[in-house]
């Protein structure tokens, strides 16, 4: 008999499993909520223009397209050559570029400073493995209108408290600019032309470490002088546990990079900070070689750390440039992305448990009168209720139901006044 399982790189989930995914969007939702957000939902499907227009970064090339309306097979012979005319829409590969054509077609009907909730699934061509799926939740907010360093602090701040409302106290943020880098690069001799290029490398830092980036840069023909001034930079000695301020991000940054852009970094760290009670500590780290790979950044760029795992739980930055492809002017944004399935899988069990459901075992023959009379008051004390005709082995459905979520059982014979028995415990 052939398994019948999902498509490759999708999932199912268990009744348990999406409570507890349920569980954590519930935290994430009201947290993003008090911090003034406002969800929004946009269709699955964009125009095929839209998510091939150069702004989704390599996304882009794992985008799943469908097929125009109306093609018969030698209208599909003549376009097999040509995407654009072969498809007419896609299915979205992240939430920005759908945020972006939603602000464009409604921006008359919002406030002036927009702040957006997307918690939604996306589809990407990827080559499944651990931890990667086709289909995934993407879990953002955004801030549109605002070109002051205050959206990225907003972000930020929310994004922190969110994981401290599920118990992942300590997370800290890592930040850079994307000018940072564009000085960096300029300061080291790479010509402007070769740049998005060698950004493509660096960003491959934490994998590759110093010499692979290094080799990386000289095969595929990096200015030479360029790149032997980026490895003599990143061999010097320095301090692994630079402060948050203007001496620490200075100390961390060759000659040339203008103090503009750092007392830029500087001001949001002050921010923070000052939303997170005034601390001593700031939870931001600078990291110079912070990338991000997405060719829409336009300024900041940060991603979510916690100490307990090594890979990043969101991530997110500035991109001014983005929305204005739709409306012909720059309207400024910032956005952040929290990992969803990432922060699901670290929780694990311990994403919370709603634990107010009762099983209400009743006998064959109970009339189905005083059968749904026995729900309805088990219904009004604010318990869910599953119907179960009591099995043989009523040890093995009291488990099943445990799994599920259920806490307690009560069960029921023909007659017999409910509102006279007691929910017993599972277990």
């Amino acid at each position: 008999m052939p398994t019948v399982n999902p498509p490759r790189g999708m999932r199912d989930f268990l009744p348990a499993d999406k409570a507890r995914r349920e569980r954590v969007l519930a935290v994430v939702r009201e947290r993003y909520r008090a911090h003034g957000f406002d969800e929004i939902e946009t269709p699955v499907m964009e125009e095929y223009g839209r998510l091939h227009a150069g702004i989704g970064g390599d996304n882009e090339k794992l985008a799943y397209n469908v097929l125009a309306r109306g093609l018969d097979a030698d209208g599909i012979r003549a376009a097999a050559d040509d995407p654009a005319a072969l498809t007419d829409l896609g299915l979205r590969y992240d939430l920005t570029v759908p945020l972006a054509r939603f602000y464009a077609s409604h921006r008359a009907e919002l406030p002036t400073v927009f702040r957006a909730i997307q918690i939604a699934p996306v589809w990407r061509a990827e080559r499944p493995q651990k931890g990667r799926y086709r289909q995934f939740v993407q879990c953002d907010i955004d801030i549109i209108g605002d070109a002051t360093s205050r959206a990225e602090t907003e972000l930020m701040t929310a994004s922190l408290d969110a994981l401290d409302a599920l118990g992942l106290t300590g997370a800290s943020v890592r930040i850079n600019d994307r000018r940072v880098l564009d000085a960096m690069l300029a300061t080291f001799g790479f010509a402007e032309s070769e740049r998005p290029g060698v950004l493509i490398t660096i960003d491959k830092l934490d994998k590759l470490g110093t010499d692979g980036v290094v080799a990386e840069l000289r095969e595929r023909g990096a200015t030479p002088a360029a790149a032997d001034a980026f490895e003599a930079f990143l061999r010097r000695p320095q301090s692994d546990a630079a402060a948050f301020d203007a001496d620490g991000i200075r100390s961390r940054l060759p000659e040339g990079v203008g103090d503009d852009v750092i007392s830029h970094l500087v001001g949001i760290g002050e921010a923070v900070r000052s939303a997170r009670g005034g601390s001593t500590e700031v939870p931001l780290v600078f990291d110079p070689f912070l990338v991000r790979g997405m060719g829409y950044y336009t300024g900041t760029i940060f991603e979510l750390a916690h100490p307990s795992v090594s890979y990043s739980l969101g991530g997110g930055g500035r991109y001014d440039g983005m929305i204005g492809r739709f409306l012909g002017s720059d309207v400024p944004a910032v956005g952040f992305s929290l990992g969803f399935e990432r922060l699901v899988d670290l929780l694990g069990s311990s994403a919370g448990d709603d634990r107010t459901g009762v099983v209400l075992v009743h006998d064959r023959d109970v009339p189905l009168p005083e059968l749904l009379a026995a729900k309805a008051h088990l219904l009004a004390t604010g318990s869910r209720v599953r119907l179960e005709q009591r099995p043989k082995n009523l040890k093995a459905l009291l488990e099943r139901a445990a799994a599920d979520g259920y806490a307690a059982f009560v069960t029921l014979r023909a007659g017999e006044d409910v509102g006279s028995v007691e929910p017993r415990p599972i277990g």
